[in-house]
Protein backbone atom coordinates (compact mmCIF):
# COMPACT_ATOMS: atom_id res chain seq x y z
CA UNK A 1 0.00 0.00 0.00
CA UNK A 2 1.42 3.70 -0.76
CA UNK A 3 0.90 5.26 2.46
CA UNK A 4 1.93 9.03 1.09
CA UNK A 5 1.08 10.00 -2.24
CA UNK A 6 2.55 13.83 -2.86
CA UNK A 7 0.75 14.16 -6.17
CA UNK A 8 1.76 17.60 -8.59
CA UNK A 9 2.85 19.48 -5.65
CA UNK A 10 3.99 23.21 -6.04
CA UNK A 11 4.73 26.00 -3.79
CA UNK A 12 5.29 29.49 -5.02
CA UNK A 13 6.90 32.14 -2.48
CA UNK A 14 5.99 35.61 -4.33
CA UNK A 15 8.55 34.99 -7.98
CA UNK A 16 10.24 31.98 -6.31
CA UNK A 17 9.03 28.36 -7.55
CA UNK A 18 10.34 26.58 -4.36
CA UNK A 19 8.53 23.28 -5.41
CA UNK A 20 7.59 22.40 -9.03
CA UNK A 21 5.09 19.88 -9.99
CA UNK A 22 6.66 17.42 -7.57
CA UNK A 23 5.42 13.66 -7.09
CA UNK A 24 6.35 11.03 -5.36
CA UNK A 25 4.89 7.77 -3.36
CA UNK A 26 6.27 6.17 -0.17
CA UNK A 27 5.14 2.67 0.34
CA UNK A 28 3.84 1.57 3.47
CA UNK A 29 6.81 0.18 5.38
CA UNK A 30 9.76 1.51 3.56
CA UNK A 31 12.46 3.44 4.31
CA UNK A 32 12.26 5.99 1.62
CA UNK A 33 15.19 8.85 0.85
CA UNK A 34 14.50 12.93 -0.51
CA UNK A 35 17.92 13.90 -1.69
CA UNK A 36 19.19 16.67 -3.83
CA UNK A 37 21.46 19.97 -3.53
CA UNK A 38 21.51 22.47 -0.91
CA UNK A 39 18.35 25.01 -1.87
CA UNK A 40 16.42 22.08 -3.97
CA UNK A 41 13.00 22.61 -2.22
CA UNK A 42 13.40 19.62 0.14
CA UNK A 43 12.66 21.26 3.90
CA UNK A 44 9.46 22.48 1.50
CA UNK A 45 8.34 19.76 0.27
CA UNK A 46 8.14 18.16 3.90
CA UNK A 47 6.69 21.29 4.68
CA UNK A 48 3.67 20.66 2.76
CA UNK A 49 2.93 16.68 3.00
CA UNK A 50 2.81 17.75 6.72
CA UNK A 51 0.71 20.55 6.52
CA UNK A 52 3.26 23.60 7.92
CA UNK A 53 2.86 25.10 4.57
CA UNK A 54 -0.42 24.73 2.13
CA UNK A 55 0.23 23.98 -1.67
CA UNK A 56 -0.16 26.43 -4.50
CA UNK A 57 -0.88 23.44 -6.38
CA UNK A 58 -1.43 19.53 -6.35
CA UNK A 59 -2.76 17.64 -3.50
CA UNK A 60 -1.12 15.20 -1.10
CA UNK A 61 -2.56 11.63 -0.07
CA UNK A 62 -2.10 10.20 3.47
CA UNK A 63 -3.59 6.16 3.45
CA UNK A 64 -5.51 6.90 0.54
CA UNK A 65 -7.31 10.04 1.84
CA UNK A 66 -7.29 13.66 0.74
CA UNK A 67 -5.25 15.78 3.42
CA UNK A 68 -4.26 18.57 1.36
CA UNK A 69 -6.35 21.17 3.26
CA UNK A 70 -6.13 19.67 6.79
CA UNK A 71 -3.70 21.71 9.53
CA UNK A 72 -0.25 19.87 10.88
CA UNK A 73 -2.31 18.71 14.03
CA UNK A 74 -5.27 17.28 12.35
CA UNK A 75 -2.44 15.00 10.47
CA UNK A 76 -0.86 14.40 12.94
CA UNK A 77 -3.69 12.48 14.22
CA UNK A 78 -3.41 10.74 11.17
CA UNK A 79 -0.16 9.13 12.17
CA UNK A 80 2.39 11.84 10.16
CA UNK A 81 4.92 12.95 12.52
CA UNK A 82 8.08 15.01 11.45
CA UNK A 83 11.47 15.77 13.09
CA UNK A 84 12.70 19.20 11.93
CA UNK A 85 16.21 20.82 10.69
CA UNK A 86 17.03 22.96 13.03
CA UNK A 87 16.73 21.43 16.49
CA UNK A 88 15.32 23.22 18.97
CA UNK A 89 13.87 21.64 22.08
CA UNK A 90 12.48 23.10 24.82
CA UNK A 91 15.93 24.05 26.62
CA UNK A 92 14.46 24.33 30.43
CA UNK A 93 12.87 21.10 30.49
CA UNK A 94 13.86 17.55 31.49
CA UNK A 95 14.82 14.84 28.23
CA UNK A 96 11.72 12.80 29.85
CA UNK A 97 9.42 16.00 29.94
CA UNK A 98 10.65 16.98 26.56
CA UNK A 99 9.26 13.56 24.91
CA UNK A 100 6.14 14.01 27.14
CA UNK A 101 4.73 16.68 25.05
CA UNK A 102 4.87 14.03 21.73
CA UNK A 103 3.16 11.39 23.94
CA UNK A 104 0.48 13.90 24.99
CA UNK A 105 -1.13 13.29 21.61
CA UNK A 106 -2.05 9.61 22.59
CA UNK A 107 -1.49 9.53 25.80
CA UNK A 108 -4.28 12.07 27.71
CA UNK A 109 -3.42 10.94 31.45
CA UNK A 110 0.23 12.32 33.07
CA UNK A 111 1.11 8.40 33.86
CA UNK A 112 0.19 6.77 30.40
CA UNK A 113 2.41 9.46 28.84
CA UNK A 114 5.51 9.39 31.26
CA UNK A 115 5.59 5.64 30.56
CA UNK A 116 5.35 5.74 26.56
CA UNK A 117 8.09 8.67 26.60
CA UNK A 118 10.21 6.78 28.79
CA UNK A 119 9.55 3.51 26.18
CA UNK A 120 10.62 5.79 23.63
CA UNK A 121 13.65 6.89 25.21
CA UNK A 122 15.12 3.42 25.61
CA UNK A 123 13.96 2.78 21.85
CA UNK A 124 16.51 5.82 20.73
CA UNK A 125 19.32 5.55 23.47
CA UNK A 126 17.90 8.26 25.59
CA UNK A 127 16.86 5.98 28.92
CA UNK A 128 20.28 7.15 30.68
CA UNK A 129 19.65 10.75 30.08
CA UNK A 130 15.98 11.12 31.08
CA UNK A 131 16.78 13.75 33.97
CA UNK A 132 19.07 15.62 32.15
CA UNK A 133 18.23 19.04 31.07
CA UNK A 134 17.29 19.34 26.74
CA UNK A 135 20.18 22.13 27.06
CA UNK A 136 22.90 20.15 28.86
CA UNK A 137 22.62 17.49 25.49
CA UNK A 138 25.49 17.48 23.13
CA UNK A 139 24.12 17.44 19.45
CA UNK A 140 23.97 13.92 18.97
CA UNK A 141 22.00 13.81 22.10
CA UNK A 142 19.70 16.63 20.80
CA UNK A 143 18.93 14.05 17.45
CA UNK A 144 17.90 11.63 19.37
CA UNK A 145 15.88 13.94 21.07
CA UNK A 146 14.26 15.27 18.52
CA UNK A 147 13.51 11.79 17.09
CA UNK A 148 12.18 10.84 20.23
CA UNK A 149 9.92 13.87 20.18
CA UNK A 150 8.22 12.36 17.23
CA UNK A 151 8.47 8.98 17.83
CA UNK A 152 6.27 10.02 21.06
CA UNK A 153 3.38 10.88 18.60
CA UNK A 154 2.86 6.75 17.87
CA UNK A 155 3.35 7.92 14.32
CA UNK A 156 2.39 5.79 11.18
CA UNK A 157 4.63 8.07 8.87
CA UNK A 158 8.06 9.81 10.38
CA UNK A 159 9.79 12.04 8.38
CA UNK A 160 13.41 13.03 9.26
CA UNK A 161 14.89 15.93 8.01
CA UNK A 162 18.29 15.44 7.82
CA UNK A 163 18.82 13.36 11.50
CA UNK A 164 21.91 12.32 11.41
CA UNK A 165 23.51 16.23 9.81
CA UNK A 166 25.93 17.40 12.57
CA UNK A 167 26.98 14.04 13.35
CA UNK A 168 30.90 12.53 13.26
CA UNK A 169 30.82 9.36 11.45
CA UNK A 170 30.77 7.03 15.07
CA UNK A 171 27.87 8.50 15.73
CA UNK A 172 25.83 8.04 12.30
CA UNK A 173 26.55 4.20 12.37
CA UNK A 174 25.13 3.88 15.97
CA UNK A 175 21.87 5.64 14.72
CA UNK A 176 21.75 3.42 11.98
CA UNK A 177 20.01 0.53 14.08
CA UNK A 178 17.77 2.73 15.93
CA UNK A 179 15.85 3.71 12.47
CA UNK A 180 16.13 0.24 11.23
CA UNK A 181 14.32 -1.39 14.52
CA UNK A 182 11.81 1.75 14.34
CA UNK A 183 10.87 0.79 10.98
CA UNK A 184 11.08 -3.16 11.91
CA UNK A 185 8.27 -2.54 14.17
CA UNK A 186 5.69 -1.03 11.36
CA UNK A 187 7.16 2.97 11.31
CA UNK A 188 7.30 3.97 7.31
CA UNK A 189 10.06 6.56 7.38
CA UNK A 190 10.55 9.20 4.73
CA UNK A 191 13.94 10.91 5.06
CA UNK A 192 15.71 13.91 3.86
CA UNK A 193 19.40 13.23 3.87
CA UNK A 194 22.86 14.39 2.74
CA UNK A 195 24.76 11.67 4.10
CA UNK A 196 25.28 9.27 1.71
CA UNK A 197 26.46 6.77 3.85
CA UNK A 198 23.11 6.53 5.63
CA UNK A 199 20.90 7.14 2.54
CA UNK A 200 23.04 3.90 0.88
CA UNK A 201 22.72 1.81 3.91
CA UNK A 202 19.04 2.53 5.31
CA UNK A 203 16.76 3.38 1.88
CA UNK A 204 14.76 1.10 -0.35
CA UNK A 205 14.26 3.97 -2.95
CA UNK A 206 15.55 7.66 -3.14
CA UNK A 207 13.61 10.20 -5.41
CA UNK A 208 15.91 13.55 -5.98
CA UNK A 209 14.57 16.99 -6.16
CA UNK A 210 16.91 19.59 -7.94
CA UNK A 211 15.54 23.31 -8.41
CA UNK A 212 12.08 22.09 -6.90
CA UNK A 213 11.88 19.49 -9.64
CA UNK A 214 11.92 16.10 -9.18
CA UNK A 215 14.64 14.83 -11.72
CA UNK A 216 15.67 10.39 -10.80
CA UNK A 217 13.75 8.41 -8.64
CA UNK A 218 14.88 4.36 -8.05
CA UNK A 219 17.47 2.73 -6.09
CA UNK A 220 20.18 4.20 -4.14
CA UNK A 221 23.25 2.87 -6.09
CA UNK A 222 21.07 3.76 -9.52
CA UNK A 223 20.40 7.03 -8.60
CA UNK A 224 23.70 8.15 -7.41
CA UNK A 225 24.84 7.11 -11.12
CA UNK A 226 22.44 9.04 -12.83
CA UNK A 227 23.73 11.66 -15.38
CA UNK A 228 21.61 14.27 -14.40
CA UNK A 229 21.69 13.74 -10.81
CA UNK A 230 25.52 13.94 -10.63
CA UNK A 231 25.16 16.99 -12.59
CA UNK A 232 22.71 18.75 -10.36
CA UNK A 233 25.26 17.93 -7.32
CA UNK A 234 28.46 18.78 -9.00
CA UNK A 235 27.37 20.91 -12.01
CA UNK A 236 26.57 21.45 -16.22
CA UNK A 237 29.28 18.70 -17.70
CA UNK A 238 30.24 16.30 -14.39
CA UNK A 239 28.67 13.54 -15.59
CA UNK A 240 30.66 13.29 -18.98
CA UNK A 241 33.87 14.39 -17.31
CA UNK A 242 33.71 11.49 -14.24
CA UNK A 243 33.05 9.09 -17.36
CA UNK A 244 36.25 10.33 -19.41
CA UNK A 245 38.32 10.02 -16.14
CA UNK A 246 36.88 6.41 -15.27
CA UNK A 247 37.73 5.84 -18.76
CA UNK A 248 41.48 7.22 -18.62
CA UNK A 249 41.41 5.28 -15.37
CA UNK A 250 40.73 1.93 -16.72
Amino acid sequence: MILLSVEGLSKRFGGLLAVDKASMAVPEGSITGLIGPNGAGKTTLFALASGFLEPSAGRVLFAGEDVTAEPPHRRARRGIARTFQIVQPFQGLTVHENIVVGAYLRHAGRQAALDAARAVAEEVGLAPLLETPAAALTVAGRKRLELARALATAPRLLLLDEVLAGLNPSEVRDILPVLRAIRARGVTILMIEHVMQAVMNLCDHVHVLAQGRMIAEGPPRAVCNDAAVIEAYLGHGAAARMRAEGGAHA
